[in-house]
């Protein structure tokens, strides 16, 4: 039934906890797990003065951390595993992915680490809830 399973990252306990409902799911199916972080680029609006460059050298070091977090969970459960971080709007990249890597279940955190990255985080859930072709399961937040 699923042959990719997709848990996009924003680091937070909410998505590492996604991934366990993940390999659960690959594991059942025989599916590979595809890992993705998407460096936000609203962000740059958010901080004036910064140049998007800047701004991905701070937020690169913590989606490779997050990408790497997770594999790791990923491979100790034998799983294949593919990483793939990507600068640009969360939810439109997620959706670019789920086509390109033709991904059939969408894992992900229903919050993300703080106010208003919880506020965002649920925004691109809602989203990706209301537009992927395949399904979505939003894990909550502890």
């Amino acid at each position: 039934m699923y042959e990719t399973v997709l848990v996009p990252t924003d680091g937070s306990e909410t998505a590492t906890s996604a991934v366990d409902h993940a390999i659960d799911a690959a594991q059942r199916h025989d599916a590979t797990v595809h890992l993705l972080y998407v460096v936000d680029s609203s962000v740059a609006n958010a901080a004036p003065g910064l140049a998007m460059s800047e701004i991905k050298e701070k937020l690169e070091p913590e989606g490779e951390r997050a990408l790497a977090e997770l594999e790791s969970k990923v491979e100790e459960a034998d799983l294949e595993t593919v990483t793939e971080m990507r600068k640009g709007t969360p939810d439109t990249e997620i959706l670019n992915y789920i086509d390109n890597a033709d991904a059939d279940l969408v894992v992900m955190g229903s919050t993300g680490k703080s106010i208003r990255e919880r506020e965002r985080v649920g925004s691109v859930t809602d989203s990706l809830v209301r537009k992927a072709g395949v399904p979505v399961m939003s894990v909550p937040g502890n």
